[in-house]
């Protein structure tokens, strides 16, 4: 079968699937209108439609328990206050904003916690009601002409003798206070003395980020699915013969339908990876076109609700008269299937982070495979690559996120890979939660090639 039939069959069988998937996850439909993509797809156009509504936490409710969390961390790291001090967020964005108010605010702006249990935001006038909706903060503070005098009436009441701010040499996540609005804040404190008890909140920040809730794990969950769902539309496509800039253009469709976000810039998400000659990593899908004898390779991250996913998935073009993958190309699947499991059984609460990836590394190489070039996991959760601490090697780049735990709650994408010169490159990455006794897999993993 090829085009427009091609599609139709495996549309029945995928139809078929999702009624009986008990989430009520999407579903597709089948529209014969022009789409604009041209003879791409034949003027066929995926949908995807919600059969029921997801039954997930309210953002506020989650911010809510977000807040509370980070009492508990300044308690338990010691540190008197937290305060993230921010403005025109949405040019300047601090990742820990996502965390503890969910959406932007405009003039200079103080969200403070505190060890005995406070909450209170400072914001413009403009930003009070959209804060107080949230039914988060116990005081919120609204000002017209100046942040200053609130602040320092609030930090004076409260006299806190260490105050964490989000400035951080090694995680990104807790790294979001600009140069500019620290020497801003040392300008308004300048008499008193709180500048003296700055200290970095990287490890509140990074364990606020690390340690998942049940309601964020839930939505995490949903991106996966619908992450899956869009996979399984790419894979249904006529593909051979198609360009990677085409299969790239056709999955915004997807992804629209889907009523998901694509979780990185679109110019290169999905990666599209058709042979050797494709550019691996970060590439920007190209004019390659897929043809037999080559691995596919794609890497795409999604959000949903707010909350990310990140898989990679690997099919190999059957050339005519052919039935399997050749011996070298499944001999490359193995090995890396067998080092993210050693990685994933190693992936426990409190192991140091660099064993795992260790882990991981040692099993590939040993079956005589060079090693990757990047850690074995990274956090996913309101970002793709979410901040947190790294499931890598003792490399400089890592700083000393390697030699931290791993703590429980946490959701990495795990993932490795082989480039083979002849064929292209296997890319395996899944989603995992860990928990009590070790970690479980958010996605279903892809233990099989895919053979087109």
């Amino acid at each position: 079968m090829h085009g427009r039939d091609h599609i139709k069959h495996h549309l029945a069988a995928l139809r078929s699937a999702h009624l009986a998937n008990p989430l009520n996850l999407p579903t597709f439909c089948l529209d014969t209108r022009v789409s604009g993509l041209g003879a791409i797809h034949e003027g066929i156009i995926f949908h995807f439609r919600a059969n029921a509504k997801l039954h997930l936490l309210p953002m506020k409710e989650i911010i809510q328990q977000k807040l509370n969390q980070a009492i508990g961390l300044l308690r338990e790291q010691n540190i008197d206050c937290w305060m993230t001090f921010v403005r025109e967020t949405s040019q300047v964005h601090d990742p820990a904003l996502d965390l503890i108010v969910g959406f932007g605010v405009t003039w200079d702006s103080a969200f403070i916690c505190t060890k005995a249990g406070e909450k209170i935001a400072i914001v413009g006038r403009y930003d009070g009601d959209n804060i107080r909706k949230l039914e988060a903060y116990d005081q919120v503070l609204t000002y017209d002409t100046a942040v200053r005098p609130l602040l320092r009436e609030q930090l004076t009441r409260i006299n806190p003798q260490s105050i964490g701010l989000n400035y951080s040499l090694n995680d990104t996540g807790s790294d979001g206070l600009t140069f500019g609005m620290y020497a801003r804040l040392v300008q308004f404190l300048g008499d008193t003395p709180y500048p003296g008890r700055f200290v970095s909140a990287d490890g509140i920040v990074r364990r606020l980020r690390e340690r998942k809730s049940a309601a964020e794990v839930a939505r995490i969950r949903v991106a996966v699915a619908k992450t899956q769902d869009v996979y399984n539309a790419i894979f249904d496509l006529p593909l051979k013969g198609m360009t990677e800039k085409q299969v790239h253009q056709i999955t915004g469709d997807f992804v629209a339908r889907a009523e998901c976000d694509f979780g990185w810039e679109r110019i290169n998400n999905p990666m599209v990876n058709a042979g050797p000659n494709s550019s691996i990593g970060h590439g920007i899908p190209d004019d390659l076109v897929i043809e037999p004898g080559q691995l596919l390779h794609f890497d795409m991250g999604l959000r949903y609700n707010g909350y990310c996913a990140d898989l990679q998935r690997v099919a190999y073009v059957l050339p005519d008269g052919e039935s399997n993958a050749p011996e070298a190309i499944q001999k490359a699947w193995a090995a890396c299937w067998a080092a993210l499991e050693a990685g994933k059984a190693a992936l426990k609460a409190g192991t140091i982070c660099y064993e795992v990836d260790a882990a991981a590394r040692s099993t590939l190489v040993q079956q005589g495979y060079a090693e990757f070039m990047h850690g074995f996991g990274h956090h996913v959760g309101r970002n793709v690559h979410d901040g947190g601490n790294i499931l890598g090697p003792r490399w400089e780049k890592y700083n000393n996120l390697p030699y931290t735990q791993v703590e429980p709650g946490s959701v990495y994408a795990i993932e490795l890979g082989v480039l083979l010169s002849e064929h292209g490159y296997i890319g395996i990455e899944e989603n995992v939660l860990v928990t009590a006794d070790g970690s479980e897999y958010l996605s279903e993993p892809q233990k099989e090639l895919m053979l087109i």
